[in-house]
């Protein structure tokens, strides 16, 4: 039906006990809630907003261009195509060789498509300033629902490490930002929950055999939730560089 509305859906992962505040950041912001999907820690909630229409007399604007851009085309080519062939009538056989000639390359390669996909202090100015918040700000969960999924990499240390429940290899690690260790007092609480020392895949130079409190890296993580009861960020691993 022409008038049909046509809708873009979001789906967001929280803590359980922050849906309420994550649902009316995004009502806000225009999106309408939709459904809630619940586990045991954790729920996805689903938005949707109309999209958009693109206005008709637009549309109909860019047809008629598109018609007179191909009817150009067209016409050059079909006179370009008979000037060459009085000129090969005029001109007597002859054998032309030329050498082809360097195409540049526009695309960037995938190394550096890559890094710029992750963000970090010095391209994401909402993250530097995250990295100097109060642990319990709202700028944790506004970052938290904005960029869940994408790839964080800041300087960083360990701020506390426990076993996880009864495990004797798998840790529970609360990272801050910057080089203090224990005495971290700006940040986000960013936390890695049940991961062994192999998840943390350690890089760099002198990759040390056992890891502590205090230890200080250049941390790659994945954006996960916030939990604005316990005021922790909760982060994946990608990679950890010692520096």
């Amino acid at each position: 039906m022409a008038d049909e509305i046509k809708y873009e859906y979001k789906t967001v992962q929280t803590v359980r006990g922050t849906d309420g505040l994550v649902i009316s950041r995004m009502q806000k912001d225009g999106w309408e809630f939709v459904e809630q999907s619940q586990r045991t820690l954790r729920s996805t909630l689903t938005f949707r907003r109309p999209k958009k229409p693109i206005p008709w007399p637009l549309v109909g604007a860019g047809a008629t261009v598109l018609a007179i851009i191909a009817v150009v085309i067209a016409t050059a080519a079909a006179l370009s195509d008979g000037g060459e062939q009085k000129d090969e009538a005029a001109k007597p056989s002859a054998a032309v060789s030329e050498e082809p000639s360097a195409t540049p390359t526009s695309t960037p390669p995938a190394a550096e498509r890559a890094a710029v996909e992750v963000i970090t202090p010095e391209n994401n100015s909402e993250f530097a300033a995250l990295l100097k918040a109060d642990t319990c700000d709202a700028a944790n969960a506004d970052f938290a629902t904005k960029y869940a999924g994408r790839t964080i990499s800041f300087d960083g240390s360990i701020v506390h490490m426990t076993p996880h429940g009864d495990y004797k290899t798998r840790y529970d690690f609360l990272l801050g930002p910057g080089d203090k260790g224990p005495n971290t007092t700006v940040g986000p609480a960013f936390k890695y929950e049940d991961v062994n020392v192999a998840e943390l895949s350690l890089t760099g130079k002198d990759v040390p055999a056992a890891i502590g409190v205090g230890d200080k890296f250049r941390f790659v993580a994945e954006v996960g939730d916030f939990n604005a009861v316990q005021c922790l960020f909760h982060l994946d691993p990608v990679s950890t560089e010692t520096r």
